[in-house]
């Protein structure tokens, strides 16, 4: 059996406007006021509110790195730090896994935050591969924009086939599973779900 720090992987997921980047920037600014080193990522893709900060719709904000990949954050990784976050990370290759479970398996503690699913209600990856080698699962959820109960759907409010397509208020609202109405791909007919 190995000696030394135990690290773990922390997985927050849920649809759009549900908290998932305000709680991982409360898990990360807890670690802060802790002291302990914390390196925080998020994709390049992602410039909605700003380049260098994880900014929440609620407007919490906290300084981060853009990256392109994760091989990127591998590059840029400080090997002192004790928390790594990693917000959206849908936006991220299937590599954010071996990224994340390598700095776990070096006893850091990894928190990752993104969307569980994509505008069809299907898998949003690399979170399902996340989610299966995270210690600690936290799913938020919003509420329904249309009836106000718990909503678990990012509903896509703009015609685009696009699975990524970076956008908030406007171009995407939170639904419940009865509200809400998943486009069917070009390529499949029947339900998306």
């Amino acid at each position: 059996m190995r000696q030394g720090t135990v690290g773990w992987i922390e997985v927050i997921c849920g649809s759009m406007f549900s908290g998932k980047t305000e709680e991982l920037i409360r898990r990360l600014r807890r670690a802060q006021i802790a002291r302990q080193r914390v390196q925080i990522f998020k994709p390049r893709i992602d410039q909605r509110y700003s380049q260098d900060h994880l900014v929440s719709h609620s407007e919490m904000r906290l300084k981060s790195e853009s990256v392109a990949s994760a091989d990127e954050i591998l590059e840029r990784i400080d090997w002192r730090a004790e928390v790594i976050g990693v917000d959206e990370a849908q936006f991220f290759d299937g590599k954010l896994v071996q990224v994340c479970n390598q700095r776990a398996d070096l006893g850091k503690r990894v928190v990752v935050a993104g969307l569980d699913k994509d505008y069809l209600g299907r898998p949003f990856e690399p979170m399902p591969q996340l989610m299966a080698i995270a210690e600690y699962i936290e799913k938020t959820l919003a509420i329904c924009m249309k009836c106000g109960n718990p909503a678990n759907y990012t509903q896509r409010l703009v015609e685009s086939s696009d699975r990524v397509l970076v956008g908030a208020t406007g171009t995407y609202e939170a639904r419940c599973r009865r509200c809400f109405e998943p486009a069917l791909p070009k390529d499949e007919p029947g339900d998306a779900r």
